[in-house]
């Protein structure tokens, strides 16, 4: 079975991580889209609010699985049999950071590769923080975000404005 982990905040989900899951089940057996937990990063969503988020966004993908974690991504790969971790790259400077990080995964262990995919042209500026920004701002996010999220999104952001 081909598993692959596709790690990251998720703060909020976007169509440009959507774009990527999307794309990325076709390709593999079993996707775990993890929901990063790094005490040292300070989120807007809890870590509840963005699983259900992510789980919503991918309903209807039956080899998706979403879950969270503060365990390292490559240790969570590990323990789910995954033999990649799926990256997105929207940038020379995501892939300044990635490469990095991809370098670092393979020293540990060599036998979890990674997998680099932009996203599609019309979600390539996209980011969630790029999604904030729009709502405080009094911008509507219903074309940057998955379907029936924008208003749930929309409210929390404003919340804490």
């Amino acid at each position: 079975m081909k598993i692959a982990v596709y790690p990251g905040s998720f703060d909020p989900v976007s169509n440009g991580h959507l774009d990527i899951i999307r794309r990325v089940a076709k390709i593999f057996d079993r996707v775990y889209v993890l929901v990063s937990i790094n005490p040292s990063k300070k989120y807007l969503f809890t870590t509840e609010e963005r699983v259900d988020l992510l789980k919503r966004a991918a309903r209807d993908l039956e080899n998706v699985v979403v879950e969270a974690s503060n365990k390292l991504v490559l240790e969570f790969a590990r323990e789910k049999n995954a033999q990649v971790i799926i990256r997105g790259v929207r940038s020379f400077l995501d892939y300044q950071s990635e490469i990095t990080l991809f370098s670092f995964n393979r020293s540990i262990d060599p036998s979890v590769d990674t997998l680099f995919l932009f996203p599609s042209t019309n979600n390539l500026f996209l980011s969630s923080s790029s999604i904030k920004e729009l709502v405080m701002f009094g911008n509507d996010i219903t074309d940057y975000v998955p379907e029936g999220l924008a208003e749930t999104i929309t409210k929390k952001i404003k919340e804490r404005l």
